[in-house]
């Protein structure tokens, strides 16, 4: 059968205060090493003896509970908010909910706006500069300089998130009747139903995304500063993030490699095509399966995969990007009958596994440049290290 794919090629492409006598703690791990380097610099932490005169010193002592508490405290409401989001339906729908509004345009138009006061506001803050690296366009609206023309930066296609413990913030209230109601709104807050948030009962169509406390910052603490609330907020929003990239990018370290080059991160982000391309073996397989494979098939076997990639055999894939193009008239279809679906391996792009991203990409804007039409997204290149194939990876990933 004649497949249609744009490129028929297996050339390799070769491109150019107790006074007690002071001990240094140890060097903490830098902050880009594997985790298994983190790990071992913490199994190194743990084995430390401390002099008995500063473990002796009351104020050494007191120190140390007071942080083991807080420690303790914040762990302990983690916990919680796992078990909350693990069994309760409000929370459980509210989070499904707000990465559908989120993604709804697949990451084509519209932004999430993310609005708060206070420590809230800097959570926010947080929140967008996670959103962006992760290629999920995001900015912070400052409740106050909305109401004095920053309300110009929502557009009709974004997605409203409110940072607010007490879910009444009076900024956030005041801001609340100048959104548009088209425009879907979650609200992040202590509130485990809406019936109780403020924001809610002026919004009855929010989503609620609880992040509740087990115990008051002040039964905790004696005061009650934002402590516990804002790792709550912070935590919840890294895994709306971590969901939310997980949706829109087939490969996010692709994604975070192009968008933070800089620092000990940047210095640790894989530079090598062979460091980011998708082994063939981590690849869900249907070759083996028996029988005629169909569209439906692909689709299954793409679901249950974490590549999202499929296979027959070793030498045909079958990439994300066209899985996501299947239609309802293709789920009956032998995959093999499906036009421009199943890449053999005679037209994959093969490029030495050495080679640098940016010398890739590079290659590859020189080609379209040309013109040529069999170096587009769609394409597939492998990874080639000592005549093997390592990997494979869809142009459109690389050229982000």
């Amino acid at each position: 059968m004649a497949l249609d794919h744009p490129v028929q090629n297996s050339e390799v492409y070769l491109l150019g205060s107790c006074h007690a006598p002071h001990v240094p703690p140890p060097s903490p791990p830098s902050p880009a090493t594997p985790c298994e380097e983190l790990s071992s610099g913490l199994d190194g932490l743990m084995s430390i003896t401390l002099p008995e005169s500063d473990i002796s010193c009351p104020t050494f002592r007191q120190r140390l509970s007071n942080a083991v508490h807080v420690l303790g405290t914040e762990a302990t409401a983690l916990s919680c908010l796992t078990r909350l989001y693990e069994t309760d339906p409000v929370a459980r729908s509210g989070f499904n909910s707000a990465v559908s509004a989120i993604t709804r345009f697949k990451g084509d138009k519209g932004k999430l706006v993310i609005c708060g006061v206070g420590k809230s506001g800097h959570i926010a803050k947080k929140l967008v500069a996670t959103m962006n690296s992760l290629k999920i366009h995001a900015t912070y609206l400052h409740p106050t300089e909305a109401l004095h023309g920053d309300l110009g930066k929502v557009g009709k296609y974004d997605t409203i998130l409110l940072i607010t413990f007490s879910g009444k913030t009076p900024e956030l209230l005041s801001l609340l009747p100048h959104f548009d109601t088209s425009l879907p709104l979650i609200v992040l807050t202590s509130h485990t139903h809406p019936s109780t948030c403020e924001i809610a009962k002026h919004r009855p169509d929010t989503i609620l995304l609880p992040a509740p406390i087990h115990k008051s910052e002040t039964d905790s603490f004696g005061f009650n500063a934002p402590t516990t609330s804002t790792t709550m907020a912070l935590a919840l929003g890294d895994a709306l993030a971590v969901v939310i990239s997980n949706e829109l990018h087939i490969n996010v370290q692709a994604v975070f490699s192009q968008n933070h080059p800089g620092g000990a991160i940047g210095q640790a982000i894989p530079k090598k095509l062979s460091d980011l391309v998708i082994p063939l073996t981590d690849i869900w397989d249907v070759g083996n399966s028996g029988g005629v494979v169909t569209g439906a098939h692909v689709l299954m076997s793409a679901y249950k995969s974490k590549t999202h990639w499929v296979r027959a055999g070793m030498d045909v894939v079958i990439p994300p990007r066209r899985i996501k193009r299947l239609g309802t008239g293709d789920m009956d279809e032998p995959a093999m009958c499906i036009p421009g679906l199943m890449v053999p391996c005679q037209e994959w792009i093969e490029i030495p596994g050495q080679t640098e991203l940016a010398q890739a990409k590079e290659f590859f804007k020189a080609r379209r440049r040309e013109g040529d039409s069999g170096f587009s997204d769609d394409a597939i290149l492998v990874a080639m290290v000592e005549g093997e194939r390592v990997g494979v990876m869809e142009v459109g990933e690389l050229m982000g």
